[in-house]
């Protein structure tokens, strides 16, 4: 129990007047009066404040929240007292989140109910938890002010925001956007799975006439064909220390997992079915699984992944994907790669390529692109340049030691993960390499 505003104010007057008194002695019996009658005021309003008031308190919110997006969360306090109440709340929400519109302080009649909606922004994925709130009351004189925790605790699930996403994810697969060559549009004809006959058009490739049509029906007719279906996209993510570096206000980790759902949108729209393994800080297993349950499942089983301080060990989490995965799938594997991987890396994607088909992606940090680009003014400028053209010469020859065919291997930064996995993933469906 605390004391009020009201009381602060009462106390203060009556420290006033004692110093009024003390210069005019009329004025000692009103003190003394009036501090008597305060003292007991006080103790009466704290014995009627001893019980606790008959307050309920509701919380609405929603169970699933996008990240880095403002959500509202209503607090609804209800009085089934016999007298008003003066409140002041205030939520137990996660503290490192952005908020708006608290505390508040209100006023509630008997037997009503008010209403208090303030936002939240999670800065980060996973599991997040709501405690009981925190309620301050007024006493009955308004001399205390008492607080209690009332409520019920919550659990929400702060997933990626996959609006983003998927607006990325459209725009790489609209063949009509015009993307200025940073997506290759479909060719007619490209694909390996039959798709129909048609009658042949300016541009068609002489070897996808069908003779025995065009002889039947005495005129050029075509054989078109479109990408193959049911096969399997598997990403081997990587939870170790490497990724927890960061790029502005993201880590590394937090891009790979947006360009691995951006990624999964795309396939599963295609057809196919998307799995993933990570492994490092956190090992965790989902089989490949189509359509939008697959896609579901994939969300809510990765959303609340985060990178851990282990080294990763790419040659076991090789072996053990090569354990789980019978049938030939495109198995993208995403990390950051040092010079000191080589051999490792090599060993791993070499025990990978004997039965599917690999993809490495290594995520360059964007601050060595700005070192390289930043002008050389000064002589720690000249320092910094010389030191980071090294270090990308080193990393370059690191990858070159992988021995990995061109477009097997990409070194991107990392905002720019997911187009050109999404690229790439195209290019293999067209030319049916998988």
């Amino acid at each position: 129990m605390i004391p009020s505003r009201r009381l602060l104010y009462l106390a203060a007057a009556w420290t006033l007047l004692g110093l009024a008194a003390s210069f005019w002695k009329p004025l000692d019996q009103l003190w003394l009066g009036g501090g008597v009658a305060l003292l007991l005021a006080c103790a009466i309003d704290a014995w009627l404040a001893r019980t606790a008031p008959p307050l309920q308190v509701e919380r609405r919110l929603a169970g699933v929240w996008p990240v880095d997006v403002w959500n509202a969360v209503t607090l609804t306090l209800h009085n089934e007292g016999a007298r008003a109440l003066d409140v002041e709340l205030m939520d137990d929400y996660p503290t490192a989140w952005g908020m708006e519109g608290l505390p508040h302080a209100t006023r509630i009649e008997s037997g009503k109910f008010a209403s208090v909606t303030y936002r939240l922004c999670p800065d980060r994925r996973g599991d997040a938890s709501f405690g009981e709130a925190h309620i301050r009351v007024g006493s009955p004189l308004g001399l205390w002010q008492r607080r209690y925790r009332l409520g019920q605790h919550d659990v929400v699930k702060v997933f990626p925001d996959f609006s983003k996403l998927l607006g990325h994810a459209l725009t790489a697969t609209d063949r009509r956007a015009p993307t200025a060559g940073s997506i290759r549009k479909r060719r007619r004809g490209e694909g390996t799975d039959f798709r129909q006959l048609r009658e042949y058009r300016q541009g068609d490739s002489l070897r996808a006439i069908d003779w025995k049509a065009t002889a039947r029906l005495q005129k050029p007719i075509t054989r078109e064909y479109r990408e193959e279906r049911d096969q399997q996209v598997v990403f081997l993510l990587d939870t170790g220390r490497r990724m927890l570096a960061r790029d502005g206000t993201h880590a590394h980790f937090d891009h790979a997992l947006n360009a691995v759902l951006t990624l999964g949108f795309v396939a599963q729209r295609q057809g196919d079915a998307v799995g993933l393994m990570s492994f490092g800080a956190e090992t965790r297993w989902m089989s490949p699984a189509k359509g939008r349950t697959g896609l579901d499942r994939l969300m809510s089983g990765i959303y609340d992944v985060q990178a851990g301080e282990a080294a990763p060990d790419y040659l076991q989490a090789a072996g053990a994907l090569l354990k789980r995965l019978g049938k030939r799938a495109f198995v993208v594997v995403i990390t950051n790669l040092r010079d000191e991987d080589d051999h490792a890396m090599r060993a791993a994607c070499e025990l990978l390529a004997s039965r599917h088909l690999v993809l490495c992606a290594s995520l360059r940090e964007r601050i060595l692109d700005n070192a390289i680009e930043a002008p050389v003014l000064q002589f720690n400028d000249a320092l910094r340049h010389c030191a980071t053209a090294l270090y990308l010469e080193q990393r370059s020859d690191a990858i070159r030691r992988l021995g990995m065919r061109a477009g097997q291997l990409i070194d991107v930064v990392p905002e720019k993960l997911g187009m050109v996995l999404v690229n790439r993933y195209l290019d293999i469906k067209e030319s049916g390499q998988l």
